[in-house]
């Protein structure tokens, strides 16, 4: 029988890691600036990855923890500011004006580097900044879990993985990876342990106890395959596209993998649980997300389709068929088109009547000043 405070840490820790996949993936589709990964850098991702996790093993065995969990903090509290600010402008943009949520970004540089901001933004940025002190003042769990979202929505909602065959390869190396370091070896249990920054989320197995244990899941169960789901739902709006679907468009391929991936983490806990030591959660995750989405393909007839889609190939089609559509590229062309183009033609027809007017006043004036001096002429003809 499971206790009833670790049940609640394991249905938090869920939905900790449902929510952001889901706000991060519908943020996928609005981004404009996104960083695209090739299949070389999915290949290269689990060697770079295994490197960094192992250069932080031997700092922590031949450094004090710390200091180097000092310098990680600040480096993480400067990105995790940024995070938050980005993450909670959507949600408090509804609360300014409506001339405040359209106002034109400013730009300012620093070190080389152009920043644009809001008022919106900025207010964004000191909420983010006192969640961040607060989070270096107490090190508090609660903190640590909202940097940690923030930083999982905004990975997820910039990160593509551009084609499924790169997300396979990426899952599939992350997936030998993560099995060969958590059960291979100490060294993912012991960074875990040892890294006191925010890159894992947090839930206490008994709030109420004085002396709190936690149940914990890295970030990077969360973005990883959160990207690969974020790639599903963008790939359902290639499909809804084809078939000239509404706004409210049927996802069948995000729906199907996100279901998968809960399905994956309630089996991570479950297996946890039953055997009390550390799983790799990709384990079980990566083949709940490929196989959750290949199994909506052969439902739906798309085996082929989803193997060969590229984010690429598809956008490259779009601009065809606006190119080739003569409707399309004219309605694109008027909008890019500057309002200040158009003021001079409307003010003429103005200045043309403006010039006019005192013509006709004139000739009026001439009328009038003819009809006085006709009456003088006739009474002179009389007196003659």
């Amino acid at each position: 029988m499971i206790e009833f405070g670790i049940l609640v840490a394991y249905v938090a820790i869920i939905v900790m890691a449902m929510v952001p996949i889901w706000i991060g993936s519908h943020q996928s589709l609005e981004q404009k600036m996104v960083e695209t990964m090739k299949a070389k850098d999915a290949y290269m991702f689990p060697v770079v990855g295994s490197c960094v996790l192992f250069g932080l093993y031997l700092l922590f065995k031949l450094f004090s923890k710390e200091y180097i969990n000092m310098l990680l903090t600040l480096y993480f509290l400067v990105f995790g500011v940024m995070a938050v600010g980005a993450t909670l402008r959507p949600f408090i943009a509804p609360f300014f004006s409506k001339s405040l949520q359209d106002e034109k970004p400013k730009t300012f540089s620093l070190f080389s580097v152009a920043f644009e901001w809001t008022v919106i933004d900025i207010f964004a940025l000191v909420l983010a900044t006192g969640i961040g002190a607060w989070y270096v003042l107490t090190k508090h769990w609660i903190a640590n879990n909202i940097l940690g979202l923030a930083f999982s929505i905004q990975g997820i909602a910039l990160l593509s993985l551009g084609s499924f065959q790169t997300g396979c390869i990426l899952l599939s190396g992350l997936f030998v990876y993560d099995i060969f370091w958590v059960f291979g070896t100490d060294v993912m249990v012991t960074v875990a342990k040892s890294f006191d920054a925010p890159v894992k989320l947090l839930w206490p197995k008994d709030v109420f106890a004085e002396q709190l244990h936690f149940s914990m899941l890295g970030l990077g169960d969360i973005v990883i395959p959160g990207i690969f789901i974020a790639l599903m739902l963008r790939f359902d709006v290639v499909r809804a596209r084809k078939q000239k679907a509404k706004k409210n468009f049927p996802k069948p391929y995000f729906n199907f993998t996100y279901v998968g991936y809960f399905l994956g983490m309630a089996t991570t806990i479950g297996v946890m649980h039953v055997f009390k030591a550390a799983q790799p959660a990709l384990l079980y995750l990566v083949p709940y997300c490929i196989g959750s989405s290949v199994l909506a393909a052969l439902l739906l007839g798309e085996v082929k389709e989803l193997i060969f889609f590229s984010e690429e190939k598809s956008e490259e089609k779009k601009q065809k068929k606006t190119d080739s559509n003569p409707e399309k590229k004219a309605k694109k062309a008027k909008k890019q088109q500057p309002k200040e183009a158009n003021a001079p033609k409307k003010q003429q027809p103005k200045e043309a009547n403006g010039a006019q007017k005192p013509k006709a006043n004139g000739e009026k004036k001439n009328k009038k000043e003819a009809n006085k001096a006709q009456p003088k002429s006739k009474q002179t003809t009389k007196a003659k």
